[in-house]
């Protein structure tokens, strides 16, 4: 495999880092070069025994020989999770990826202790099932060997988005982080507007979700920009072109601009909050 090996712990052993570790098995990653904490033996018991994973709870001595560590607790605990590392982080230096929402690449510095190689990502919850969008953010003392060993890491569960600026992990999450739930909410939309058109709810879900993958199939096989793509579905005057009409008319593009925004400007105060 084209990423190079390297002893690896993971802070946390929740979705995100299962989805993590078991896509890097998935691609060959050898099972002893990584490690998984959690306060629940039961919990990592099941992973030793199902993926050959090092299993503890002990999140210092996790990391004592680790050079990449994964930040995958809730942000509510970060804090207490960094400190409690600080020590051992300082001696050995290892590179630190963290997937906690809104907490600042400084802030966890500050927590740690000392400035360190810190890479944040913004996953979504597709990476699950190996189709997410991972924005990713590095501080200046990240070197180039680490950026690599991030992005081919996280290439495992879907595609990464690198930013030059922190601030534009907030449009991420507007974008991919959130954005799941807008994709789910039209679907919804969808069902209930045709179960009141009279069709059946399973057979409406089975064409919205065809329909939904193949409109994103077809534009990840075009160079036409979506506003293109658009106009090929529509006939002067036909049945799509009202539709579209009817979605402008309401103002949809407005709205979908306030709702990105609100997302973004929510994601910025919850980094402040956490701060403090």
């Amino acid at each position: 495999m084209s990423i190079a090996a390297k002893k690896i712990t993971f802070i946390g052993a929740g979705n995100m880092a299962s989805a993590i570790f078991k896509g890097m098995l998935a691609n060959g990653y050898p099972a002893d070069h990584i490690t998984a904490t959690a306060p629940d033996a039961a919990v990592l018991k099941g992973l030793s025994d199902e993926l050959g994973i090092h299993t503890t709870t002990d999140n210092v001595a996790a990391i004592a020989d680790a050079e990449v560590v994964v930040l995958a607790v809730k942000p509510q605990i970060m804090k207490q999770v960094c400190v409690e590392l600080a020590d051992q982080a300082v001696k050995t230096r290892p590179l630190f990826i963290s997937v906690a929402a809104g907490l600042h690449a400084e802030t966890l510095n500050g927590w740690l202790g000392e400035d360190h190689a810190i890479v944040r990502c913004m996953p979504n919850t597709p990476s699950l099932v190996k189709t997410g969008a991972s924005g990713l953010f590095a501080l200046p003392s990240v070197a180039e060997q680490q950026r690599n060993f991030t992005d081919q890491l996280l290439s495992g569960i879907g595609i990464v988005q690198w930013v030059a600026e922190e601030s534009m992990l907030d449009v991420v999450t507007a974008i991919s982080g959130s954005g799941p739930a807008y994709f789910f909410m039209v679907f919804e939309m969808m069902e209930k507007a045709a179960v009141q058109l009279g069709m059946p709810a399973d057979a409406a879900r089975r064409l919205i979700l065809q329909t939904g993958l193949g409109a994103v199939r077809m534009a990840q096989e075009t160079e036409q920009e979506f506003n293109q793509l658009k106009r090929n579905v529509m006939s002067p005057k036909g049945t799509t072109e009202r539709a579209i009409h009817t979605f402008e008319d309401e103002g949809i593009e407005a709205l979908f601009l306030k709702a990105m925004k609100a997302c973004a400007d929510r994601a910025d105060e919850m980094s402040r909050e956490m701060a403090e």
